[in-house]
């Protein structure tokens, strides 16, 4: 049986969108866990980059960060974490924040600091506290650069979080691992299948909201 069956298969059976093991049921356990993780995520990233890209300072310390921060295994961590605190959501939500820190910190410190600094200057010329110009001059103009970071990490995040079924936890992970110790080959592909969609979703929300947010003049000089 080929996966184009699998999947079918899958998709077909009524018990699969019914119950604590629906899909629908799954699916909101997913995007639970990951909008969670990037909220956190989002929280302490965009400030420190938005702030360090302003001033200049802490690049360096940044990329160190950046780059041990991604040399970490999230499934690795998420084990030493659930043998160190034992079961609950803590240590599941360490390994994803820790993976989408990185592309939010990194790419929202670029975006500032690729700014094109006339305009910059002018607004400091006319005597603008550096909040507003941050706000007010920076950000409208890196701001599909910082949404790419954003896009990166959630995606990173929706294809991750499946790890939390390996300490017990639902979410779409679930089918994967109990499909796995059941040789339910159905079950593992459906799981695949619907992560896949959801990573295909989050690009599609992404998309979406650059072209509400971003401004149609900046827009066209980002797609240069």
């Amino acid at each position: 049986m080929n996966v184009l069956h699998l999947i079918a298969d899958f998709f077909g059976q009524s018990a699969h969108w019914h119950g604590y093991d629906g899909i629908p049921h799954r699916l909101w356990e997913h995007l639970q866990y990951s909008l969670l993780a990037m909220a956190v995520a989002a929280g302490v990233a965009l400030p420190v980059g938005l702030v360090t890209g302003h001033t200049g300072r802490g690049g360096n310390a940044l990329a160190l960060l950046a780059t041990a921060a991604r040399a970490l295994p999230s499934f690795g961590l998420l084990v030493l974490l659930f043998v160190i605190m034992g079961l609950g959501l803590l240590p599941v939500m360490i390994p994803l924040i820790v993976l989408a820190i990185p592309p939010i910190l990194v790419t929202t410190y670029e975006a500032v600091r690729t700014v094109d600094p006339a305009p910059v200057d002018a607004a400091r010329g006319m005597g603008m506290h550096p909040l507003r110009i941050l706000a007010q001059v920076e950000l409208p103009v890196a701001l599909p650069l910082i949404l790419s970071g954003l896009r990166s990490a959630a995606i990173q995040i929706v294809s991750t979080a499946t790890i939390a079924a390996y300490v017990s936890f639902g979410g779409l992970g679930r089918y994967i691992v109990d499909g796995l110790y059941q040789r339910d080959f159905e079950k593992v592909v459906g799981g695949a299948t619907l992560v896949a969609v959801l990573a295909l979703a989050t690009l599609a929300l992404f998309w979406l909201l650059g072209r509400v947010a971003v401004s149609p003049g900046v827009r066209r000089r980002a797609g240069r």
